[in-house]
């Protein structure tokens, strides 16, 4: 029978310790509130993740006093796309940004929310509860110890795969039928071939007929790897190094044959809705509130963002609970996400398609600003 540990209470429990969930619980521990903050893995970790930081990521963490933070990580300042299509590529500029390897930039942000005050509780899954007239019940499970903690306001931001909310009646996730599937690896910096060829400060996209691959180099010199990928290209090449190479191959990109033996990661399908948005004492952001498939950072940006506008509600929400708050989180979040996903959306629409791709990369090339005014800074 699994052990149960006494009852507690918080102004706010954070289910999920990504940048969204880590992000909100430092801005809310610092302004004096109860944080329970927790993560069904173990920490430092590593994700599938672009590791860039966009201009919208750095307004976000400067809005919180965390300004410096990608700096003071040693992080490599971006400044220039490389794009790959067809056998040729362009080389167009970037709004200012970062790329810092995920592993050291979540695990910074979580030690700053612990700084901060937060409750660190780390490999414990939660999942919501009854509410009543003044909280919400968490369950949470720690191996075989159980807890039931309460809190005025829950902000799920567990991640694209959560099942949090899975008890809520009309808790629901729409996965988009022609959703590619995230993958990642990273490639130590002495492994690498053609070291030349990816240089510092710049995002390498390969785009292929059925996925695309980037590449960063980071902080500690090893090359960061993203791809979103068709069902049908990893069935049929039977793995992610396999489909990761033949989409490097058509866009004209050096091979990497220690792709094989690299540690991938992969991912839930990436382009999906979820609703509720909010509902009676909480709220969802971050990944967990509905995804697209992104390109130069603007996952990262997303998830901060929304982590930053959240907290007024979730002051708000620790007195009487108003069903107001749930539309105004609604509101905020179409308007300081879903437009932005929008563009995204389109974007990988558009290169899908042969015809449309070739036109976006013959604007590239005749237009190396034209990625600053698609992805312009907050």
């Amino acid at each position: 029978m699994a052990e149960t540990i006494p009852e507690d209470s918080f102004d706010v429990v954070v289910i999920g310790a990504g940048p969204a969930g880590a992000l909100a619980s430092l801005d809310l521990a610092r302004r004096g509130l109860r944080v329970l903050l927790v993560e069904k893995r173990s920490f430092p970790r590593w994700k599938v993740c672009g590791a860039c930081f966009n201009g919208q990521a750095q307004a976000a963490l400067a809005s919180v006093g965390q300004g410096h933070l990608l700096e003071s990580l040693g992080g490599l300042r971006l400044r220039r796309l490389r794009l790959g299509l067809g056998g040729r590529q362009a080389s167009c500029a970037l709004p200012p940004g970062w790329a810092v390897s995920r592993h050291r930039f979540d695990q910074a942000l979580v030690e700053a929310a612990i700084g901060a005050g937060a409750v660190f509780r780390p490999e414990t899954t939660a999942q919501l509860g009854a509410a009543s007239s003044h909280a919400r019940c968490v369950h949470l499970r720690q191996g075989r110890r159980q807890q039931q903690v309460q809190a005025a306001v829950v902000l799920v931001a567990a991640g694209l795969a959560h099942r949090c909310l899975e008890h809520e009646p009309g808790a629901h996730t729409h996965i988009n039928p022609r959703s590619r599937l995230g993958a990642g690896c990273v490639l130590a910096a002495a492994d690498q071939q053609a070291h030349q060829h990816w240089e510092e400060g710049s995002i390498h996209m390969a785009v292929g007929r059925r996925g695309y691959v980037g590449l960063v180099r980071v902080e500690d010199g090893s090359l960061n790897l993203a791809a979103a990928f068709d069902r049908a290209l990893l069935q049929e090449t039977g793995s992610a190094a396999a489909a990761a190479a033949q989409v490097l191959a058509e866009a004209g990109f050096p091979a990497l044959p220690q792709l094989a033996a690299a540690d991938w990661q992969s991912t839930a399908a990436l382009s999906r809705r979820s609703t509720p948005l909010a509902g009676n004492r909480f709220l969802v952001l971050g990944d967990a509130a509905g995804y697209v498939e992104p390109f130069t950072g603007e996952g990262m940006g997303w998830a901060l963002a929304a982590a930053a506008a959240v907290t007024p509600l979730a002051l708000a929400g620790v007195g009487p609970w108003q069903p107001a708050l749930e539309r105004r989180w609604i509101h905020t979040h179409r308007q300081r996400i879903g437009r932005r996903q929008l563009l995204c959306r389109s974007l990988a629409l558009a290169l899908r398609h042969p015809a449309s791709a070739r036109g976006l990369f013959w604007a590239a090339e005749r237009l190396p600003s034209l990625p600053q005014s698609l992805m312009p800074c907050p």
